[in-house]
């Protein structure tokens, strides 16, 4: 297995729910550093096969899986990353690689012959599943996170709402582009942590009274 693996917990959670471990965060942990007044607005662009294999690994709780995305921070084209999630028996990984704006768009048009020899190894893995499984983008999904982070354990707890989809709309680089909230507009706290979870943070978000998960590319996708 490989060694960066990390402990993933996601729940849906009430407005209340939001607010008090708002609150409780703010007390004991720190604002990430790249929140722009202690939040920010993530937009991704989810990939699929014809067959919706991530979603379908997804509904049917496979214990081993991986999904694609491409995601940009604040409406800023000039950060943009290509990410790869991976799950297994409960724990996760991700890994990063770089793209530029006009990168983006070309693999949104399928344009992606120049991944074969790109340096970066995600985008030629990427390039291989697209022209192998015919992956290819699905859907976009926006929403605004409160992210904090607390240094010992490498704990980052997330607060995630206002959840849109843009249906079947790719148009990733388009912040004018139409999307509707999911339904029930639900509130999430994500909570991911290296080897130990601290006491402080477990009593903080009352994480042992929390069950089930909540996939944000599976909400989006139920209005196909």
């Amino acid at each position: 297995m490989r060694d960066d693996f990390r402990h993933e917990v996601k729940h849906e959670i009430t407005y209340l729910d939001l607010l008090v471990i708002r609150q409780r965060m703010l007390a004991i942990a720190e604002s990430d550093a790249h929140a722009v007044d202690g939040k920010y607005y993530i937009r991704s662009l989810y990939f699929d096969t014809p067959g919706d294999n991530a979603l379908r690994e997804k509904v049917d709780g496979a214990a081993i899986r991986h999904k694609y995305r491409i995601r940009s921070y604040n409406q800023d084209s000039n950060f943009i990353r290509l990410e790869k999630k991976g799950k297994c028996d409960g724990l996760g990984t991700k890994d990063m690689a770089k793209l530029t704006a006009a990168q983006t768009q070309d693999i949104i048009d399928g344009k992606i012959e120049w991944m074969a020899d790109d340096p970066q190894w995600l985008v030629r893995e990427l390039y291989t599943e697209m022209k192998t499984t015919l992956l290819a983008p699905k859907t976009i999904v926006d929403y605004t996170r409160q992210p904090f982070t607390y240094r010992p354990g490498n704990v980052r707890v997330t607060l995630d709402y206002d959840i849109r989809t843009g249906l079947h709309s790719t148009d990733f680089l388009n912040y004018d582009v139409p999307t509707i909230p999911v339904k029930e507009s639900p509130m999430l706290l994500e909570v991911k942590w290296d080897g130990f979870l601290p006491e402080v943070i477990r009593m903080a978000v009352q994480l042992d009274k929390r069950a089930g998960a909540y996939s944000k590319y599976m909400a989006c996708r139920m209005y196909d």
